[in-house]
């Protein structure tokens, strides 16, 4: 992500592959399960409340020095009780979006580092009474620890991005205008409880010969030097921190932001330029995307192939809501981009039909109607949040399909019946089937921006009903209750990463254009 936040701000459409494919697992050979409840402190407008955090993770049981360790199937689950859902004032018949952003210090021997576990998670509805309690999920840093000894992980502080949506009729349907004052924004700062197990101590992994035994040499202490003297580079909570110019910031453990898996290659991007037949105007953008989806059916996530899109931008507009704060909208129109149409290039994807059939299909997927990009942020808080919501209709169109080695003529129809589809915050505004995607970031004066923004790209997240598949098939063979029975269902959670844009007009060939005017960004897909 770009520290440079421009005011050309736009956002970028998301694409989704709701086919289903074997999981890529990490392998390791020893596993050791990671559930840890914590007490934490969180602060309200009406006083600091107490709340109970879980952090449950995969770790390997020791690793080799410079070897990654990758957290994997990472939770973090949030429960704040009645009385701090009441200091919320979250209002009924209301869903609540939310993400979690974790401090985790890593550290080993006299040195330190600090890592951030972001989560999303699924939207859930307000309650009634009694506690809300919100799971997020999502890939997190690896860490690479410079020599032997044992490396520790420790829960540090904790930020809750909440976007309350709530209808002005009580029901549940929200509205994502600003204007119809149905939005609630917040940050819910919490601090690690002084009466924490273990300080917050989440794992431990030794660093050392994966082989060593009980003869091996016990590993040093990651809290002190070898004298038993805390390190000069220990932070007041006693956990050890690199500090500038000191030896030991270069032994300190390596936190890698990229996720399990993923490339960066620029060979494997498709074309994404403008062209003769789609000029480039002043409000230009164009950039890549690329994520996973969960295929509910299959219990499975599938990957989505770098894809390109292009955007033309709204202009932005001040207005006032209704309680006369000042907000900021912006509406812009896009459209994916593969070879002169607006689809997403082939791809395969392999699923287990029934649970036991391997099946290989490939499909594209095709835009059949406007794509609309609105982000909307009340302009009187800081740092500034803003919200955008990506609607699409995508229809998946299945090419071929080989199942158990045999190859099944599906013919040129395949597709879903319509569109998938997504239960909209504004169904009358916004009607029939499409696809919709929600991100939410926030900038801060002279800081870098956190979360999805439309310039600098970030995850967006939602979730849809894959409909039933119609016109697969020939010589009147029926294959639609294969392919419906096999991915065709509702809630499929969807997370894709849009990259940083290319500005046609005033190109930065540093940080954010190739010399073509393609984008220089190549984002790395996260679960």
């Amino acid at each position: 992500m770009t520290p440079r936040i421009r005011a050309r701000s736009a956002s970028t459409a998301a694409l989704i592959v709701l086919a289903a494919m074997v999981p890529v697992a990490v392998a390791t050979a020893a596993p050791q399960q990671v559930d840890t409840a914590l007490p934490y402190v969180c602060a309200f407008p009406s006083g600091p409340q107490q709340a109970t955090v879980r952090v449950s993770a995969v770790l390997p049981d020791r690793v080799r020095p410079r070897e990654a360790i990758r957290p994997t199937q990472v939770t973090t689950t949030v429960e704040l009780p009645a009385a701090a859902v009441a200091a919320l004032g979250l209002p009924k018949g209301g869903e609540v979006n939310a993400a979690t952003r974790l401090a985790v210090a890593v550290a080993q021997n006299r040195a330190g580092a600090e890592a951030t576990w972001r989560g999303t998670a699924q939207p859930v509805p307000v309650p009634e009474s009694g506690p809300l309690t919100l799971t997020s999920t999502g890939d997190v840093p690896s860490v690479t620890a410079q020599s032997t000894g044992d490396l520790t992980l420790s829960a540090g502080d904790l930020a809750v991005d909440l976007a309350v949506t709530a209808s002005s009729t009580g029901s549940a349907t929200p509205s994502t205008d600003p204007a119809a004052g149905g939005r609630t924004p917040a940050t819910v700062q919490c601090a690690l409880g002084k009466d924490a197990p273990g300080q917050g101590l989440l794992a431990t992994v030794p660093v050392g010969s994966v082989t060593s035994g009980p003869g091996s040499s016990p590993p040093a202490s990651p809290t002190g030097t070898d004298s038993g003297t805390p390190s000069a580079s220990s932070s007041a909570s006693g956990r050890p921190q690199p500090h500038p110019g000191d030896p030991q910031s270069e032994r300190a453990p390596k936190i890698t932001g990229t996720a399990p898996g993923a490339t960066t290659d620029r060979r494997d991007a498709p074309p994404c330029r403008y062209d003769e037949h789609h000029p480039a105007t002043s409000k230009s953008l164009n950039a890549y995307v690329t994520g996973y989806s969960n295929v509910r059916k299959q219990k499975a996530a599938s990957l989505l192939p770098l894809s390109c899109s292009l955007i033309e931008q709204g202009d932005l507009n001040f207005g006032a809501a209704p309680d006369g704060r000042p907000v900021l909208t912006q509406h812009s129109d896009g459209q994916f981009f593969y070879q002169d149409e607006a689809r997403t290039p082939p791809f395969k994807a392999t699923l287990l039909t029934f649970g036991f059939v391997p099946a290989t299909a490939t499909m594209v997927l095709e835009q059949t109607g406007p794509l609309t990009i609105d982000s909307f942020g009340y302009m009187d808080t800081f740092p500034l949040a803003l919200d955008t919501y990506v609607r699409v209709p995508l229809v998946l169109h299945i090419t071929s399909l080989t199942v158990n080695g045999t190859r099944l003529d599906v013919g040129p129809s395949c597709r879903t019946r319509t569109p998938l589809r997504s239960a909209d915050p504004e169904p009358a505004k916004f009607p029939g089937d499409h696809l919709v995607l929600h991100g939410r970031g926030e900038m801060g004066t002279g800081q870098d921006a956190e979360g999805y923004l439309v310039s600098s790209g970030g995850p967006l997240t939602g979730s849809a009903d894959i409909p039933a598949f119609t016109g697969c098939g020939t010589g009147g063979e029926d294959l639609d209750p294969l392919l419906t029975a096999s991915v065709s269902g509702p809630d499929n959670y969807i997370k894709q990463i849009q990259g940083q844009t290319c500005g046609q007009a005033a190109p930065n060939y540093d940080s954010e254009c190739t010399k073509d005017l393609q984008p220089l960004k190549i984002p790395v897909p996260a679960r």
